[in-house]
């Protein structure tokens, strides 16, 4: 584990394997254990920058609102203080948003995205007043709120089929701190929408999504694709691929890094 500052917060992460780059930046109420199962496959052909975004993980929090922008300043930061100037971006769900996020600020930095249950669009009306609503209830009892919405993450069949799955997330996300989940949903809820990166951008994309997953719309994940240069790829499961779905998932990011380090 690595350490560096940002302003005045602590940013953890880890640097390894060598070779061409690929930063994994986790999803909310996550950090960098998720990618516990992936990270190893990754590291014996490519360096691996995998990093605990603001408020999550042992990164400490940056004030009351974490934007993407904030998210994607501290990882360029980190790629920076690494010496690396390229790399693919695996992110998942938010991790996401702070990949696209990347892509417009840093578009030099891009090689290549991988969205995993993510999306490129900004959160509805409803859905902005339905965070609202989760900050009220991580705000009385952020420890149930939190195994509740990790719960509520897995497709409604696999639920019941992947409960020490489950558990295990619940284990990993139960320190995420409070001023780091509220901050991080009020980032989330205020994020613009970046639909015009995977319609402007030459840099290969990769959409994987779960035709079940409870977060996102399926049909509208599939529409901002149209008419793009962005791989989709649908699997059975929710809105946590990785481990739903871990061999697809697996097989389709190492062929998509291929692609863009040919």
């Amino acid at each position: 584990m690595k350490k560096t500052h940002y302003k005045n917060a602590s940013i953890a992460y880890s640097d390894k394997g060598s070779g061409n780059a690929v930063v994994l930046l986790h999803g909310f109420l996550e950090n960098q254990k998720m990618w516990r199962h992936l990270e190893p496959l990754l590291k014996e052909q490519y360096r691996v920058i995998n990093i605990d975004l603001l408020g999550h993980g042992q990164s400490d929090s940056l004030g009351y609102v974490h934007a993407m922008e904030d998210m994607a300043d501290v990882v360029f930061h980190v790629l920076l203080e690494s010496g690396i100037k390229e790399a693919v971006f695996i992110g998942h769900s938010m991790g996401g948003y702070a990949a696209l996020a990347i892509a417009e600020l840093y578009p030099e930095a891009v090689k290549g995205i991988v969205l995993l249950n993510s999306t490129s669009k900004e959160d509805s009306e409803i859905k902005k007043k339905n965070r609202d609503r989760a900050i009220k209830v991580f705000k009385k009892n952020h420890i149930a709120a939190i195994n509740m919405a990790i719960t509520n993450l897995f497709s409604e069949e696999n639920q019941t089929t992947m409960q020490a799955e489950i558990e295990q997330v619940k284990k990993d996300a139960i320190n995420t701190p409070l001023q780091g989940i509220i901050a991080t949903q009020e980032g989330i809820k205020n994020r613009k929408d970046r639909e015009f990166i995977l319609h402007q951008s030459d840099f290969p994309k990769l959409l994987i999504l779960g035709n079940n997953d409870p977060v996102l719309n399926y049909e509208e994940s599939l529409k901002q694709a149209e008419g793009t240069n962005t791989k989709v790829v649908s699997l059975h499961g929710g809105h946590m691929s990785h481990l739903e779905n871990k061999k697809e998932t697996t097989h389709e990011i190492l062929s998509f890094l291929k692609t863009c380090f040919n």
